[in-house]
């Protein structure tokens, strides 16, 4: 059986889980009338204030992947005016308005979605805003609209000019085109322009940008939550008496579901010491006891079994080992990659305020649809009652958009749970995002290749073990087919690299261990296996790592085209051919994730003691249309410092079923030093743009991983640094 379902895939199947249908296009209906403000809405995404100041409405939240300019730099195109001429609201909860037609119409960012989904969107509302103004200009001057043009804020023809400003409200009485004209890419001035700069910079320098954790409403209550120290505990009884002594200590409640106390003060600083305070007694009859050894044991254990599921098979898997087993050569690793955290700057946070008949979330709000079900479903609210207010991000990589959405939960219970006269505001400690969070999940692979006289795979055989994502969730009927939830396994059932004789097995590893997509999601760990045996495998039968990769991307396909394109290019500009300069090795990976393509080349030396310095890496993307490249090169960089710094150092650990990392300094972040320099260059393409934030990810680790092996380890178990590699 193969599994062929994409995330995006999955995410259209879903609608019915998480939002209402959305309606296709850009406009619910024919005209939108002025705002009570006086403002004049020419589309859902465009709005004009009465002094023609043009406001983008973006439906994606800003967590740094740079919507509020990508999405703004569409709008500007097709209007004729510059980038700095827009300001940027964030769109509030609409899914019928603000749909993420990827997602099934439920209202998020995420998956690397934004651009994909909102390209022609947001270009097509542009244009008709811009068909609206000359179309109420020609009206007012009795002319043909095909005679005006629109630049910088002004209309023009006719022997004529006049300001925007005084063709809005016309304007936005009249039907809105389904069919705009569109400019020609040929016409371009900021879409692909690389002297674009992102808008959010100033604001995030000065401070007036707004996150989640700046709100300070007036009387807010501040609430923490005590959370059992191995997963899966629950609370037997509290003692707050201890607590009473601090100072704004308001209550301690336990939350409904046992799992934890929550506790109110008058302040943030009161609400943590408070928690230290509070005595409480756990039952962990049914959490999770297991120490580290015990947990990788016990997924290695898995791959050495036969896999309780069968991902995909061009032979059975008797047939697929009798192969192997007759080959002329065989080739075996194991690998096994650990629980991370993510970790982002902005550790999760919340207020829920009481309006007059409802509920006000102000939040970095990623899954939009998701917060306004639950926060309706836990506290009684009826939908239109809600407000979300959604504010800058401090990313999140996967963590404020788990499909449980368990900060949002916290955050409602604790209101629930509240007097409801007070603003109330959750927030979670660096420690609390360390030791109670949403883990990617640890993962065991083992691989076994048969290679002819020639060296030519005969056939493969991959087990993968790790705890699913989607099982137990009300994604599973969309995303696990057969058993196989498709996070586990992709990349490695869908490799674009011609494999003849692929079988792939699963076995789901049970733990208590709450998970969830992280960066990059199965990516994060199949490309790291995949990219190492393809290396691997080029040494087997004496072959050029970067020739034996496009020797299995030599079909016709589209997507082997690309990613061979992408390999190319960054072996040209790595001088990959050239020899490297003494004391130095280079290593390449090449991965496609979230429609994207993408081919790195790191290089590093060595010095007395061994120790490895990351001098550069190479990076060649196709995204598609780059619509703001200084963010496409900005998201590369970005990712692949995630990626390698986490292969690096990072690891979340057991001792008894509690983690053992608390902050920073046992979870080492990336830090400048780690690389010398970062090298980006995308591809020219005409096709529709792809996911940018995570594919820069998946490449990082393994082409680290096999620039270290050329002339010292084969490292086959991550973090680097606890097994045997030590870094300048």
């Amino acid at each position: 059986m193969t599994t062929t379902l994409t995330r995006r895939d999955f995410l259209k199947s879903t609608s019915a889980a998480v939002a209402t249908a959305i309606v296709i296009g850009y406009s619910p209906r024919g005209t939108l009338a002025a705002t009570s403000d006086g403002d004049s809405s020419l589309t859902p995404f465009v709005k004009i204030r009465t002094d023609g100041q043009i406001v983008v409405i973006v439906k994606h939240f800003e967590m740094g992947q740079g919507t509020t300019t990508g999405l703004p730099t569409l709008v500007a195109e097709e209007l004729g005016i510059e980038l700095d001429d827009i300001e940027v609201e964030f769109a509030p909860s609409n899914a019928k308005l603000y749909g993420n037609q990827l997602f099934g119409g439920a209202q998020g960012t995420g998956a690397s979605t934004a651009m994909a989904n909102s390209f022609m969107q947001y270009r097509k509302a542009g244009a008709a805003a811009r068909e609206m103004l000359l179309s109420a200009a020609a009206k007012a001057w009795n002319v043909d609209s095909l005679t005006l043009d629109l630049s910088n804020g002004m209309i023009f023809g006719d022997s004529r000019k006049a300001p925007i400003s005084e063709f809005v409200s016309a304007a936005s009485t009249l039907e809105v085109p389904t069919d705009p004209r569109l400019k020609s890419p040929d016409t371009f001035r900021l879409i692909g322009n690389p002297n674009t700069s992102r808008r959010d910079n100033q604001p995030k320098i000065n401070g007036s940008a707004r996150f989640a954790m700046d709100v300070q409403l007036d009387n807010q209550l501040v609430a923490v939550v005590s959370r059992s120290p191995s997963f899966g505990g629950t609370v037997v009884s509290v003692d707050s008496t201890k607590a009473r002594s601090v100072p704004g200590f308001v209550d301690a409640v336990i939350l409904p579901a046992g799992n934890g106390v929550v506790v109110y003060a008058d302040d943030t600083w009161a609400a943590f010491q408070a928690r230290k305070a509070i005595e409480i007694e756990w039952d962990f009859s049914q959490a999770e006891s297991r120490s580290s050894s015990e947990l990788d044991s016990a997924l290695l254990a898995l791959v050495n079994t036969p896999p309780s599921f069968v991902a995909k098979q061009d032979h059975g898997l008797k047939e697929t080992s009798r192969l192997i087993d007759r080959a002329a050569q065989t080739v075996e690793a194991e690998f096994f990659l650990p629980w991370l955290c993510h970790s982002p700057m902005e550790p999760l946070t919340c207020t829920i305020e009481p309006t007059t008949d409802g509920v006000k979330l102000h939040d970095g709000c990623q899954f939009t649809s998701g917060a306004h079900q639950v926060l309706a479903a836990v506290l009684q609210v009826p939908m239109e009652k809600i407000e979300i207010n959604t504010l800058y991000a401090g990313g999140s990589f996967g963590r404020r958009a788990t499909m449980t959405a368990d900060y949002i939960v916290e955050a409602a219970l604790a209101f629930a749970l509240s007097d409801q006269s007070r603003p109330v505001k959750l927030v979670w400690s660096r420690e609390d995002d360390l030791s109670g969070g949403a883990y990617r999940p640890a993962f065991a692979h083992k691989v076994r290749v048969g290679l002819d006289t020639d060296g030519r795979i005969i056939a493969w055989d991959h087990r993968i073990a790790g705890k699913p994502i989607f099982k137990g969730t009300p994604f599973e009927q969309a995303f696990v087919h057969n058993g196989v939830d498709h996070s586990s396994v992709e990349g490695v059932v869908d490799t674009l690299y011609g494999i003849p004789g692929q079988f792939v097995g699963l076995t789901d590893f049970k733990s208590a261990i709450t998970v969830n997509w992280w960066r990059s999601v199965g990516h994060s760990h199949t490309a790291f296996v995949m990219e190492s045996m393809m290396d691997i495998l080029a040494k087997a039968s004496g072959q050029d790592p970067v020739a034996w990769r496009l020797d299995h991307l030599s079909g016709d396909s589209k997507d082997q085209q690309r990613l061979a394109g992408v390999l190319r290019l960054v072996a040209e500009k790595s001088g990959w051919n050239r020899p490297s300069v003494p004391g130095r090795t280079r290593g390449v990976a090449a991965h496609k994730s979230f429609g994207t393509y993408a081919a790195q080349v790191v290089e590093i030396s060595r010095d007395t003691m061994d120790s490895v310095k990351i001098e550069k890496v190479v990076c060649a993307v196709d995204c598609g249309m780059a619509v703001n490249p200084d963010i496409v090169k900005a998201q590369i960089e970005g990712g692949i410092g995630y990626g390698i710094g986490h292969v690096m150092r990072n690891e979340i650990t057991f001792e008894n079923g509690s983690v053992m990392q608390s902050n920073y300094p046992n979870y080492h972040p990336l830090r400048i030093s780690d690389i010398g320099a970062i090298e980006v260059h995308i591809m020219d393409s005409r096709e529709s743009p792809t996911g940018i934030g995570e594919p820069g990810v998946p490449p990082s680790g393994p082409a680290l991983a096999n620039a270290i092996a050329v002339d010292g380890l084969r490292v086959t178990r991550l973090p680097m640094v606890s097994n045997g590699v030590r870094f300048a």
